[in-house]
């Protein structure tokens, strides 16, 4: 027998063991995460071009003690701990550090989940500011064919904000589930292909709730904001993150977006960036919208979407408020209600992009967790990360 390959060495499985049935589990998530367009269909996003500095490094921060499961451990035990595959700090827009699993090179990409939803938002509030997209129109003004959906009646400030009164079930591990029918039409299950996404979107029905009342954090809504978005502009959602996001923010590297059979963006969680220029996201939302002296999006849509707007009332009927007792959800994006000001977006498998406006600190966490869900480790990572705000 012979021995082992550059690539089992370094992931601790051989390549062909990575499967479309498989790419989300660990182990196989450590590769797959970086290289999702080698298993689903993708699009690229092109980035405005220039060398990315070097890699810093944490240094002595990563031996600092915290301690968010309550018991003493260094910076970069957690990291470990929590299965962290790139984190990048920046402090006042500079980059202070990075920190990279052995598996997870410098400057590469990584699948963000629903960070994802949280970067379509962004392209919402700048369409918003072009006087293209009206966050308060009905859906049926851009899509007349939702007219029989759950989304027949409500409005696109519904689906930006998750108050869609919506019969669906983010059933994650369930394989009989709506939700994988809705996986396999995004094609990141086997067996897609004899269904369209935006086919899947349009046969979903609402609850008996009026839309509005209740925060429900349903995937499917922020696919439909992409095809709203795509409706108002006339434009591919890869075609609006290059030419409005990506190379006005100075993005250093190549974005990438997962669609389905027909082209349609999986705006709900198919984004893949580097940690870089994930936090370069992060810092363009703290700066209320201006990147490198340029106004991306406007400042009151920031304002709003981090710390004016959203229903307390209706993030406190959802499932979430664990999470933030205090919090808000607006136009995709948390709000802690923490003394910090602290806003983010969060994805599946522990994804983080977390803006600390009091300690003008923005971190990009991105990760492998085998669970795509789990509720202790996420309160943990919270604790973790406004530790780290504080001392960096």
């Amino acid at each position: 027998m012979g021995g082992q390959t550059a690539f089992e060495k370094r992931y601790g499985f051989a390549r062909d063991k990575v499967l479309l049935s498989n790419w989300r589990e660990s182990p196989f998530n450590r590769w797959a995460f970086q290289n999702v367009g080698e298993l689903v269909p993708s699009t690229s996003f092109a980035a405005s071009g220039g060398n990315e500095a070097p890699a810093e490094t944490l240094g002595g921060l990563l031996g600092e003690k915290v301690a968010p499961g309550g018991e003493p451990e260094t910076i970069e035990a957690f990291l470990r701990r929590s299965c962290t595959d790139a984190l990048t700090v920046m402090k006042g827009g500079k980059v202070v550090g990075d920190w990279l699993a052995p598996h997870m090179g410098f400057g590469q990409r990584h699948i963000i989940f629903s960070i994802s939803k949280s970067f379509t938002a962004v392209l919402a509030g700048i369409l918003e500011g072009e006087g293209m997209f009206d966050p308060e129109a009905p859906v049926t003004q851009y899509i007349p064919e939702a007219k029989g959906s759950a989304y027949g009646d409500a409005s696109c400030r519904h689906v930006l904000d998750m108050t869609v009164s919506l019969d669906f079930e983010e059933a994650y591990l369930d394989p009989e589930s709506a939700f994988a029918r809705y996986r396999r039409a995004t094609l990141w299950n086997p067996g897609g292909g004899s269904e369209s996404l935006l086919a899947f979107l349009l046969t979903l029905q609402r609850l008996a709730e009026p839309h509005g009342q209740t925060f429900r954090y349903r995937s499917p809504n922020s696919d439909m904001l992409g095809v709203l978005l795509e409706r108002a502009s006339g434009q591919r959602v890869s075609n609006l993150l290059r030419e409005k996001l990506w190379q006005p923010l100075g993005a250093a590297s190549e974005g990438a977006i997962a669609v389905d059979m027909e082209g349609t963006a999986r705006t709900a969680g198919g984004i893949s960036v580097t940690p870089r220029d994930m936090a370069r996201v992060g810092e363009m939302m703290r700066q209320g919208g201006m990147a490198n002296g340029r106004r991306i999006m406007p400042e009151a849509w920031v304002r709003d979407t981090t710390a004016a707007g959203g229903s307390h009332e209706a993030w406190q009927r959802g499932t979430m408020a664990f999470l933030f007792p205090k919090g808000r959800y607006r136009n995709k994006w948390y709000q802690t209600g923490h003394e910090s000001g602290a806003f983010c977006g969060i994805g599946i498998h522990g994804q983080w992009l977390y803006v600390n406006p009091r300690d003008e600190v923005v971190i990009a966490k991105m990760s492998s967790q085998p669970l795509p869900v789990n509720d202790q480790l996420d309160g943990e990572i919270v604790t973790f990360l406004e530790a780290l705000s504080r001392m960096v």
